[in-house]
């Protein structure tokens, strides 16, 4: 294995593009793949081989549209950091520049010369691949590679735009500007361009440096669940996330004078590659998520259904029966924990659901790639700050917190659903009345006075059924919001009396 990743190493650092994503994407896999090969490839982060300097100078100087002195008093030529796509130098701006950009400090990112030449030929290669596997039919039916392929060309092509990047990075602090947990660097955009941006200067400790996290007094134990409930925050509510959540993007910034609570905050860079969620599929990730939490492999089932990851095809009342063995036997255990199973447990498992594994009823929706990308990284890099890390209790408490906040739409929901099967129970009776009608004219040849008792009788029950309804879903409501609304949650109990009222009334009638 670790000849494998030497090898690996070496062709990405020559091929360079988006080979080293790749190579950076599996160095961070710490909680699936065995340290022989992520520490093989802990140097794609953020050590890439950089660009000579008078290449960076030349396009840097081009883009400004001036000489590097005449916007910065000092200019590093060794950079701070290489990347795939670019690399960044520490400055510090002029000071005319310094006060109207309200920064002195800064770090000005270059792209890499040549590098949409190398990403259109990655993207190529990657193009005839994802054709040729479009024919296996067994992957054809988990995923239109064409279309992913696609998804990933169009993440590529905004990453090495560096004025799309500036504006994610506005947009992602602006989700959370009343988060102290979070910041985010300022972006200089009299001295940004497409292959050139300026942003204040945030390096701090990298977030998987454990010596530097202890030095500073900082358990790297207690950055893990944080780490993991910001990831959470994008993906489940705001809906705009960090899709390269790698270790070499992420600070831990100490807060000097904080509260006990917050001594630190997490300082996230590199805005490239960001994914949206849609609100269906935000409101499905997090009932899947509730599930998960709950440990209800039915609603595990119907959640990821509602996602679009479930085949249509699958046969649900099997995965429902797995899924829940699944969280009866291995559910609740973090990483470490499933390392010491017994295997044979696994193998039992595999041997009853066989057929099921190896169906794999399962699909890769386009708008999942970055999505699964963001919470593999997170996975990894919570193993790497706490090797016994459980993403259970970071769920959790995270799915009671949903839980919470959505219990006002919850009965909203269960109100609306009642009453509108309320309203098309009271529309029935005058459906009754036009049969009635008919008859009556003799457009119906029907003479059947116990028919008519019948329908009469239909009729009171009718209604009696939407009072009942109409007066469960009120008290229900009532009741519930009664603990955080007592004015709101008390109106909506004594308004039940009415449709209870009139639901007696009529039974009383039919008597």
């Amino acid at each position: 294995m670790q000849n494998f990743a030497r090898r690996f190493h070496v062709l990405a650092v020559e091929l360079g593009g988006l080979m080293i994503k790749v190579g950076q994407f599996l160095s961070s896999r710490l909680d699936v793949l065995p340290p022989e090969i992520t520490k093989e490839l802990e140097g794609l982060q953020d050590e890439v081989p950089p660009v000579r300097f008078p290449a960076i100078r030349a396009l840097a100087e081009v883009e400004l549209g001036a000489p590097l002195e005449q916007v910065f008093a000092s200019f590093e030529e060794t950079p701070i950091a290489a990347a795939s796509l670019g690399q960044a130098h520490r400055a510090q701006l002029l000071p005319a520049n310094a006060a109207d950009a309200g920064l002195h400090s800064v770090v000005v990112k270059v792209q890499r010369p040549g590098i949409e030449e190398i990403v259109d030929v990655d993207l190529a290669a990657l193009r005839k691949v994802g054709g040729w596997l479009s024919h296996v039919r067994l992957v054809s039916a988990r995923a239109d590679m064409p279309a992913l392929v696609e998804e990933f060309a169009q993440t590529s092509f905004e990453e090495i735009d560096y004025l799309h990047e500036a504006g994610n990075a506005e947009r992602f602090a602006a989700d959370f500007a009343d988060d102290d947990r979070v910041d985010v660097p300022v972006v200089a955009w009299e001295w940004s361009t497409r292959r050139v941006l300026v942003l204040e200067d945030v390096a701090a400790i990298k977030i998987t440096d454990a010596v530097a996290l202890r030095a500073a007094g900082i358990d790297p134990a207690q950055v893990a669940p944080v780490f993991a409930s910001v990831m959470f925050d994008q993906l489940f509510t705001n809906g705009f996330f960090h899709a390269d959540p790698h270790p070499g993007n992420i600070f831990v910034t100490p807060v000097p004078g904080a509260s006990a609570g917050h001594p630190w905050k997490l300082t996230f860079i590199d805005f490239g590659m960001m994914g949206e969620v849609p609100p269906g599929t935000r409101r499905g990730l997090r009932k899947l998520l509730i599930a998960a939490a709950s440990r209800d492999g039915k609603g595990l089932v119907g959640a990821i259904s509602d996602v679009g990851v479930l085949v249509p095809s699958a046969d649900r009342a099997e995965l429902e029966r797995a899924m829940t063995q699944l969280f009866d036997r291995f559910g609740g255990m973090g990483f470490a924990q499933l390392r010491e199973v017994n295997q044979r447990e696994f193998l039992e498992f595999a041997v009853e659901f066989g057929d099921l594994v190896r169906s794999l009823p399962f699909q890769l929706p386009e708008n999942f790639l970055l999505i699964i990308r963001a919470m593999s990284l997170t996975s990894g890099v919570c193993s790497s700050l706490d090797e016994e890390f459980n993403l259970w209790d970071s769920v959790e408490p995270y799915a009671a917190r949903l839980l919470r906040d959505e219990r006002g739409n919850v009965v909203q929901d269960v109100a609306q659903q009642a009453l509108d099967a309320a309203g098309t129970a009271l529309r029935l009776p005058k459906r009754l009345d036009g049969l009635v009608t008919r008859i009556e004219e003799g457009s119906l040849a029907v003479a059947n006075p116990r028919l008519e008792r019948q329908l009469a009788q239909l009729d009171r029950s009718v209604q009696r059924t939407a009072s009942a309804l109409v007066f469960g879903a009120l008290l229900i409501a009532g009741s519930v919001l009664r603990a955080d609304d007592a004015v709101l949650g008390s109106v909506l109990m004594i308004a039940s009396v009415v449709p209870l009222l009139h639901g007696l009334w009529v039974g009383r009638r039919g008597l």
